[in-house]
C-alpha cells in the first residue's frame, strides 16, 4: 500500500468545498446532491462550534511557537474529530501564493495554496489512514518507513489516523519510537472514540483534546443558520427536537435535519419531526406525568392506551417519562435549567410548575421506579401490560409516606397504625387523587394530609344503656416537651432510644463546648461523620418534641466522654498499681502485669464498708 493509497483510505469529500461552510458549485455535471453534513463541514477553527477550549489552546500554542509533535482527539461520534484533524493539517501548512505566511497559524482568512487539497483529503503530504480497516503492523510500518522522507510540497507531512484505538498491540509498539522522536517535518493527529483503549505509552506522547458534546441550544442555533442558507422554513420546536435527538453530535443533527426536510416536503414542523423520529407528543407525556403524580390511575391508563394505539412503544413512553422526571428534578435544583430554548414552551412552563409543587423525595421515588420499570418492560413478553403495571405502582405510591414519616404518624396516633381501624382491619379512607400535587413540595404538609385522610372515623352511635349519643372524645393532649440540661442527659437519651450510632458519636466524636436546653455547641473529632450534626439535630427534635440547634465550634472544648473515661481508668489503674500490696504481689511473681481494675460492690447484708479497687486477679489474698 503506497502513501497515495493511505491518503485515499478515508477520503469522503468531493471537489466543491468552500471556506466558511458555503457550498461551491460541484465540478463536472453539477447534478450531484451533497448532504448537509458534508456541504457545511467546517473549514477553519472559527467554523467549529462548541469547542472553544480546544481552539483557544491550539491558538495559544501556535502563537507562542510551541507546536507539539502529536495530537490525539477524543469524543463521541460526530463532534468533529476528523474535521478538526484536517483543519489542523491545513493550519500547519497554511501558505499564500505571495509567501506572506511563514509558519503555522490558525488565522486563515482565505484559501491558501494547499487548503483545497487538504480539506478534500487528496493532498500527497497529508496522509489519512482508517485504523479500523488497517490494524496490522505492516500498515504502521509503511508509515514509519515513509516518515523519514521530507514532504514534497507542504511545510509538514501530517499523518491523520482515525479510530486509532483499533490498532493492534504490535502496531502500537511499532509506533512508539517514531512517535517519541519524529522528524521535524512530521506531525501526527490521532482520532478515537474509545480513549481508554489507547495505551498509556501512546497517550503520554500526545497532546490530548477532549471534544465535548455540543449543547442543544448551540446546535439549535446552528441548524437555524443552515435553514436560512438553504431557504427552508422551520418551527423552532422542530429544531429543538432534532438537536436533542442528536445528543450533542453535529453530524447527527445535520443528518436528521436533512431527513426532516425530505420528510416534511415543505415547512419543517415539530409534528413531522416527531413522526419521523417515532417520538411521543411531549404534551401527552407531560399529561401522563401529571396523572401519575396526582394518583389518577384511570386517567394515566387512558393516556397510555391512547399513545399505545397511535403506535408509541411502551419502552419509549416510559423513557420519555423518565426524561421528564429528570428535567423537573433539575429545574427544582437549578431553576435556570428551564430557560433552555431547545425545550418547548409547554415543557418549560409546566416543568417549572411541577418543580414548585413536587418534593425531591417524590421525584426521586418516581425516577427509581421508572428506571427499574423500563428494564422490566424491555424483558417482558407483553411490554404493554408490563408498562401498565409500572404506571399502577407509580400512581399508588404517589402519596405514601416514607418510613420515618410513617413512624411519626404512628406516634401521633397513640402507637397504633393510622392506616388501620380500631379492630386492626385495614379500612383506610379513599385516596385523595391530588394528594401529592397539593403538597407544594412540603413533605410535612403531605404527611398531615395523608394522616388526616387515613384516620378512621370515630364511632358515635348510641349505646343501649344510654339515652343520648356519647360525646366525641376530646383530642389527646400532646406530651410535654422533654428538657435536657446536661450533655450526659443527651447521651442517656440516645441510649434510651437505642440509637447506638448517635450514642457512639456523642461519646467518641464530640467534645462539649457549651450547652443549654435546645442548643448544643460541640467540637468534632477527625473521625466524625459529615452528617452526624444534622442527624443529631433532627433526632433530638424528634425525641424531645422541640427544636434543637447543634453548632460546630472552633473551640477545643472538653475531652470526649470516651477520652474522659479512658483517662479515669488510667488514673485508677495507676493508683492501684502504686498500692504497696499490689506491688508486693507483682514483685513476688516476676512478669505479672496489671490487666484490669474493678470496684467490688459490698454485700449490704454484711454491714461491711465499701471496698476499694482491687486487681482483677485479686492477688492480695495471698498476702
Amino acid at each position: 500500500m503506497t502513501d497515495a493509497d493511505i491518503a485515499g483510505a478515508t477520503a469522503d469529500d468531493q471537489p466543491g468545498f468552500e471556506l466558511g461552510g458555503t457550498p461551491a458549485p460541484s465540478a463536472g455535471s453539477g447534478a450531484g446532491y451533497r448532504v448537509l453534513a458534508r456541504k457545511y463541514r467546517p473549514g477553519t477553527f472559527e467554523d467549529l462550534i462548541g469547542q472553544e477550549a480546544m481552539v483557544r489552546t491550539i491558538s495559544n500554542s501556535f502563537e507562542a511557537g510551541r507546536v507539539p509533535q502529536a495530537w490525539i482527539l477524543t469524543g463521541v461520534r460526530g463532534v468533529g474529530k476528523t474535521t478538526t484533524a484536517r483543519i489542523l493539517a491545513r493550519a500547519l501548512n497554511y501558505e499564500l501564493p505571495d509567501g506572506s505566511v511563514k509558519g503555522p497559524t490558525i488565522h486563515m482568512p482565505r484559501m491558501g495554496v494547499h487548503c483545497q487539497a487538504i480539506m478534500e483529503s487528496r493532498h500527497i503530504d497529508i496522509l489519512e489512514m482508517d485504523a479500523a480497516s488497517h490494524t496490522g503492523i505492516d500498515d504502521v510500518r509503511q508509515i514509519t518507513d515513509g516518515v523519514r522522507y521530507s514532504p514534497s510540497s507542504a511545510r509538514y507531512k501530517v499523518y491523520i489516523i482515525d479510530e486509532v484505538h483499533m490498532l493492534s498491540e504490535k502496531a502500537f509498539n511499532a509506533f512508539l519510537k517514531t512517535l517519541e522522536e519524529p522528524p521535524e517535518h512530521a506531525k501526527f493527529v490521532f482520532a478515537t472514540t474509545e480513549i481508554r483503549k489507547v495505551p498509556v505509552t501512546v497517550l503520554s506522547r500526545c497532546q490530548r483534546f477532549d471534544l465535548r458534546r455540543v449543547d442543544s441550544d448551540v446546535l439549535m442555533a446552528h441548524l437555524a443558520s443552515i435553514a436560512d442558507k438553504e431557504g427552508v422554513r422551520t418551527e423552532p420546536e422542530a429544531l429543538g427536537l432534532i438537536a436533542r435527538a442528536a445528543e450533542g453530535s453535529v453530524r447527527d443533527s445535520l443528518s436528521l435535519f436533512d431527513q426532516a426536510i425530505a420528510h416534511a416536503a415543505g415547512m419543517v414542523r415539530a409534528e413531522d419531526v416527531r413522526q419521523m423520529l417515532g417520538l411521543a407528543d411531549r404534551t401527552r407525556v407531560i399529561d401522563l406525568f401529571q396523572s401519575l403524580a396526582s394518583g389518577d390511575i384511570a386517567a394515566a391508563f387512558k393516556e397510555f392506551r391512547d399513545q399505545y394505539d397511535t403506535g408509541a412503544d411502551p419502552v419509549v413512553v416510559l423513557s420519555d417519562l423518565a426524561e421528564f422526571v429528570n428535567f423537573v428534578t433539575r429545574v427544582k435544583v437549578v431553576p435556570a435549567t428551564a430557560d433552555n430554548l431547545a425545550l418547548g414552551e409547554t415543557e418549560r412552563t409546566r416543568g417549572r410548575d411541577f418543580a414548585a409543587k413536587l418534593s425531591m423525595r417524590v421525584l426521586s421515588r418516581m425516577w427509581q421506579m421508572l428506571l427499574k420499570g423500563i428494564a422490566e418492560v424491555q424483558s417482558a413478553t407483553r411490554p404493554q401490560a408490563a408498562a401498565e403495571m409500572v404506571l399502577v405502582r407509580i400512581a399508588y405510591v404517589s402519596d405514601l409516606p416514607t418510613p420515618d414519616e410513617a413512624i411519626r404518624m404512628i406516634d401521633a396516633n397513640g402507637g397504633s397504625s393510622p392506616m388501620l381501624g380500631g379492630n386492626g382491619v385495614g379500612n383506610a379512607s379513599p385516596r385523595a387523587p391530588s394528594a401529592m400535587l397539593s403538597s407544594g413540595g412540603d413533605d410535612g404538609s403531605q404527611l398531615r394530609a395523608v394522616a388526616s385522610s387515613a384516620r378512621p372515623a370515630l364511632d358515635t352511635s348510641p349505646r343501649p344503656h344510654m339515652s343520648a349519643p356519647a360525646p366525641a372524645p376530646t383530642p389527646v393532649e400532646a406530651a410535654p416537651a422533654r428538657r435536657l440540661n446536661t450533655f450526659a442527659e443527651v447521651v442517656a437519651l440516645a441510649g434510651e432510644k437505642r440509637d447506638l450510632q448517635i450514642k457512639s458519636a456523642l461519646e467518641a466524636d464530640m467534645r462539649l463546648v457549651r450547652m443549654e436546653d435546645g442548643r448544643l455547641e460541640v467540637a468534632l473529632e477527625r473521625s466524625a461523620a459529615r452528617s452526624v450534626v444534622n442527624d443529631l439535630s433532627r433526632k433530638l427534635e424528634f425525641w424531645t418534641g422541640r427544636r434543637w440547634t447543634v453548632i460546630v465550634s472552633n473551640e477545643a472544648g472538653e475531652p470526649t466522654l470516651r477520652a474522659q473515661a479512658q483517662a479515669a481508668k488510667e488514673k485508677l489503674t495507676d493508683g492501684v498499681q502504686a498500692d504497696p500490696r499490689v506491688q508486693a504481689v507483682m514483685s513476688r511473681f516476676p512478669g505479672t502485669q496489671l490487666v484490669e481494675v474493678r470496684r467490688i460492690v459490698p454485700d449490704t447484708g454484711s454491714g461491711a464498708d465499701e471496698s476499694g479497687p482491687v486487681a482483677a486477679a485479686e492477688e492480695d489474698d495471698d498476702l
